[in-house]
């Protein structure tokens, strides 16, 4: 096997993404349903060190357990509300894009047009892309779930 880097981004690139981080959080959506859509989204890429962080990550926001357990499976479960659904929809259907998948249809953006503002789906919009950057990293170096960046 070919030895990957450790780390594929220098110095320049960290503080990139330190402002992407910060724009979504400026954004107004609630960190819980950041976290929610981080999880879905690395949980469709099989990115286990997003997957791992995320669930670290939203338990340290208070997320439960049996809400965790259910988000790959959310559209089967109570568990979740109508905003959070929306942007879980979303989620997929920005994530899932290869293959002939229709991405984000016009009711999947509708659906989250009536939930969250403008400005609010700049920010989710943003986030899921960056999500999907890392787990497409992560995969590309063999990053493993549990290890410190």
């Amino acid at each position: 096997m070919a030895v990957r880097m450790e780390t594929p981004v220098g110095p320049d690139v960290m503080t990139a993404v330190q402002h992407l981080i910060k724009a979504v959080h400026a954004g107004g959506v609630d960190p819980l349903v950041l976290e929610l859509v981080h999880l879905r989204a690395s949980q469709i890429n099989g990115c286990s060190a997003c997957v791992h962080t995320g669930v670290a990550s939203a338990k340290r926001r208070g997320e439960t357990e049996e809400r965790l357990h259910q988000v790959a499976a959310w559209r089967e479960t109570p568990f979740f509300s109508e905003p959070e659904r929306a942007a879980l929809a979303l989620a997929e259907a920005v994530t899932r894009i290869q293959d002939g998948a229709p991405g984000v249809t016009d009711a999947v953006w509708e659906a989250a047009t009536a939930h969250f503002d403008e400005k609010q789906l700049a920010s989710l919009t943003l986030h899921i892309a960056m999500t999907n950057f890392f787990n497409r990293v992560n995969h590309t170096i063999r990053e493993q779930a549990g290890k410190t960046w």
